[in-house]
């Protein structure tokens, strides 16, 4: 896999809703299209995102080849502790991408 974006605040008030979103270069080939010689491009998405905050997930999705390339995930969450944030991608070739962010509560 490629480059995660990752957008989060840093800091955030008790009590306090924030968005993350996140975008993941993967060309997520569904399987079902031809390349040279008529032959079908093998498929490879991302099939699972995951996020845990210290440890505990938040936000979960399975993914299918419908799809776009290069998927943007945004979701929100009310943080009640400073702690760290962990993304996870799963992939059809059994990669798997991993990425932190941290968040103060202020």
């Amino acid at each position: 896999m490629a480059a995660a974006l990752i957008n989060v605040q840093k800091t955030v008030r008790k009590g306090e809703i924030i968005e993350i979103k996140t975008l993941m270069a993967h060309p997520m080939e569904t399987g079902f299209r031809t390349g040279l010689g008529g032959q079908l491009i093998p498929r490879d998405i991302i099939h699972r995102f995951v996020c845990t905050f210290e440890g505990v997930e938040i936000f979960a999705a399975d993914l299918f080849p419908a799809i776009s390339a290069n998927p943007f995930i945004a979701f929100t969450f009310m943080p009640q502790q400073s702690g760290t944030l962990t993304f996870r991608w799963f992939d059809d070739k059994g990669g798997a991408q991993v990425e932190t962010a941290r968040i103060e509560m202020v």
